[in-house]
């Protein structure tokens, strides 16, 4: 005898997740959970990790409550999923930062600041890496312990691999200099890179003649983020010498 199921939630599973009679049924089973991430990227880009309920999400795909958990468990698990569907991005970056440092004569900082700061400005030119953009502006803003956990996971790395090719590429221009100081220059850029994908205030501070987030602007931005970490190198170094002078 077949099992009947309980609650309205179970029968929604069921018919959700059933085998399809034909492979035309198939498609739309993906979508109901690409819709779920992509509904959950935009809740929680725009109201915080906290701000945002299972029941929200479900009701922003137009899936039933009970498919949510289905497909993602828990809310953190669908957190750190959201992420997880951008993990090709980050290893475009690592792809774009490798050719930066492969890429013969010129200036090597220059480079490595390009392949952090350019890919970037691109995603705000669709609506879903727009709403990417805002989620890891977000999660490295806040740093509460569930956004802290999808930062370190798949980003750190990312950010490790870019701060060790920018004290390579420093090093003969900054001899001695430690580590920790261009991991301080990797943090001031992306400060600066992260309030140029989510900053809104520009448009009204110019009168209406910038657009928020412009791509056309990034290799402006590029080349302020790379004078910048040499004018920060620079007082480093300064501070160095004041401190051997007074000891």
């Amino acid at each position: 005898m077949k099992s009947i199921p309980e609650t309205r939630a179970q029968q929604a599973v069921l018919s959700e997740t059933a085998e399809p009679t034909d492979q035309s049924a198939a498609p739309a089973r993906i979508d109901r959970r690409q819709n779920i991430l992509a509904a959950s990227q935009r809740l929680f880009a725009r109201l915080g990790y906290h701000g945002v309920t299972i029941r929200q999400i479900a009701e922003e795909a137009h899936v039933p409550l009970a498919l949510v958990g289905y497909y993602f468990g828990q809310k953190q698990e669908l957190y750190d999923a959201v992420f997880g569907h951008w993990s090709g991005m980050v290893r475009e970056r690592l792809a774009d930062l490798q050719a930066a440092l492969e890429a013969a004569g010129g200036d090597g900082l220059a480079r490595i600041v390009d392949a952090l700061v350019l890919p970037s400005a691109r995603l705000r030119e669709t609506p879903e890496g727009r709403s990417y953009a805002l989620l890891v502006t977000r999660g490295l803003s806040q740093q509460g312990q569930e956004e802290d956990r999808a930062i370190r996971e798949f980003f750190d790395p990312l950010a490790r691999e870019f701060i060790n090719a920018m004290h390579e590429a420093l090093a003969a221009e900054f001899p001695g200099a430690a580590r920790a100081q261009t991991a301080w220059c990797y943090q001031f850029a992306l400060g600066a890179l992260l309030h140029h994908l989510s900053d809104q205030r520009i448009e009204r501070l110019s009168d209406g003649a910038n657009v928020p987030a412009d791509p056309s602007v990034a290799t402006q931005l590029s080349a302020f983020i790379t004078a910048g970490i040499r004018g920060a190198m620079t007082s480093f170094a300064n501070c160095a010498t004041e401190q051997a002078a007074e000891a």
